[in-house]
């Protein structure tokens, strides 16, 4: 956040709320950056139980595909995570017989509308980015987490 406020100050984005894909490829490509360099450190970290960084690699690796599809399309990001937090819940649920999802699943999907609609609402959004965003998130977390957790 501090990166955008200083791209604000400098003059490089004209707005805090990147209307344009324009406004968003220079902050989508330095939150990138912080993601990937974010999850190299955290695999460096011995100590750490590699399910760790896999899931770090996993949600940059969504973060850069977010990023790349920004250049062509604004795609809702905020649902992009939000997708990706119902994924999480559901696959451990799925997943791990001892959490019990059913709550926190209802309640990821009811933050995941309260969200999508604010964008709507904001206008900051079409109804079509808004639901790819979510589909995408929703995707390639439950792929990857699927895949981390086989």
């Amino acid at each position: 956040m501090l990166t955008i406020f200083g791209l604000r100050l400098s003059g490089t984005v004209k707005s805090l709320h990147m209307h344009t894909t324009k406004d968003r490829i220079i902050p989508f490509s330095v939150t990138s950056i912080y993601f990937l360099l974010t999850t190299y450190f955290m695999n460096r970290i011995s100590e750490l139980d590699p399910i760790i960084w896999e899931i770090m690699a996993l949600i940059s690796g969504v973060v850069v595909i977010l990023t790349l599809v920004t250049i062509f399309w604004k795609m809702s990001a905020h649902m992009t995570g939000v997708g990706g937090l119902v994924a999480l819940v559901l696959i451990l649920g799925l997943r791990f017989s001892n959490f019990q999802s059913l709550y926190p699943l209802l309640l990821s999907i009811v933050l995941s509308g309260i969200v999508g609609s604010s964008r709507l609402f904001l206008n900051a959004h079409k109804p079509l980015e808004v639901y790819a965003g979510f589909i995408f998130g929703f995707l390639s977390c439950y792929l990857g987490f699927q895949w981390i957790w086989s």
